[in-house]
């Protein structure tokens, strides 16, 4: 083919296969490690030293050149100012989200461009397709979820334009990581078996709360039930999210069910006041509607009102169907056929047509 693609080496094993791939297709490929955190590189918990091992290894075996570009500038500015104001102001942001929007698929891509390539290329479970509407139409670029359901990572991508996912290849998107992980021991990839990352992308697996005590003042207030008892004190607003069991330091309250847990509920800003419930199922932590705002479409317009799709409005969740509509051109609603639980402001509302993701939002609120 001699079309240049320059994929995106994390060190993990499904870029590394993306690139095995690309290269046994024909591609020119180049692989490119991005740096987009420094503040504490030298930590226990930052893996960026071996990450960087691991992809210039991979490099080696497949046979293809490897550079290394640092976005730590711009993801500073970009994604880590937006995570801290959204965790002072209360709410519970996703930053791999805007990660991918505006460092992988922007700073990533603009690079990439830069060197000569006709396309990029990451790790992601999720698939594109173009669809030609009419002849003679440029095609309209579809994002779809990765074939394999458990892996599926088409809700952190839904900030993608046209443009982004008109110079994007996903090469393991239709294999399930069964299959991802056969390729690289087959073709004798030294991270064949590397456990996957589950970390925030800047945070790796150190602990959270930690990690944010550098960054965000924090304030000891109580926490309380809805009619008013106090029934502990946290430790800062910052560190809890709607939903959250583990960590919240509740005991038993008189007159409560005995052993039930207590979960968060919400958060009230100006009174330092941590609210919480008791019980999994608590009515008030289960909504029949939410609104969004930022509101980001793949084919460049919202799509039609008139029927019936599927949401997430947190990435670990099964769909559940909704009814859509417009408020305006940054703010949309969704109404759920039935509850969803602990839906959490600043965390992203994902709309599905089948396999198609549509699009999403920043969730503000719930009903």
């Amino acid at each position: 083919m001699n079309q240049r693609v320059v994929v995106g080496l994390s060190g993990g094993v499904d870029s590394a296969v993306a690139a095995l791939l690309l290269k046994r297709a024909g591609y020119d490929v180049v692989g490119l490690f991005m740096k987009n955190w420094e503040d504490d590189d030298q930590d226990a918990y930052c893996s960026t030293r071996q990450d960087l091992i691991d992809a210039v290894s991979v490099a080696e075996v497949i046979g293809i050149d490897i550079d290394v570009v640092n976005f730590a500038a711009e993801y500073r500015e970009r994604v880590f100012a937006d995570f801290l104001r959204e965790y002072a102001a209360g709410r519970t942001p996703n930053p791999d989200v805007l990660c991918n929007a505006e460092i992988k698929f922007k700073a990533f891509l603009d690079h990439a461009m830069r060197l000569g390539a006709e396309y990029m290329a990451t790790g992601h479970y999720a698939q594109v397709h173009p669809v030609i509407t009419h002849t003679g139409a440029a095609p309209i670029y579809q994002l779809l979820r990765g074939a394999d359901s458990s892996k599926d990572q088409s809700y952190f991508l839904h900030r993608l334009n046209q443009a982004q996912l008109s110079r994007t290849l996903f090469p393991v998107g239709h294999l399930l990581k069964s299959e991802v992980r056969r390729l690289a021991d087959a073709a004798g990839l030294p991270n064949a078996s590397k456990k996957d990352s589950t970390g925030i992308c800047f945070i790796g697996e150190r602990p959270f709360r930690e990690f944010l005590n550098r960054y965000l003042p924090h304030a000891p207030g109580p926490i309380k039930t809805l009619d008013g008892r106090v029934v502990g004190e946290h430790v800062g607003l910052a560190f809890y999210t709607i939903g959250q069991r583990k960590g919240v330091g509740v005991g038993g309250v008189k007159g409560r069910a005995e052993g039930a847990a207590w979960y968060v509920v919400g958060k009230d800003i100006d009174s330092n006041t941590l609210r919480v419930v008791q019980g999994h199922d608590d009515v008030h932590l289960l909504h029949q509607q939410l609104s969004a705002t930022q509101a980001s479409w793949i084919a460049g317009e919202p799509p039609r009102q008139d029927q019936p799709y599927t949401a997430k409005s947190r990435y670990r969740q099964r769909d559940s169907s909704c009814r859509f509509g417009v408020l305006d051109d940054q703010n949309f609603a969704l109404n759920f056929e039935t509850p969803h639980w602990a839906v959490t402001p600043g965390q992203s509302a994902v709309l599905y047509d089948g396999a198609v993701c549509l699009g999403g939002g920043v969730i503000t609120s719930a009903l």
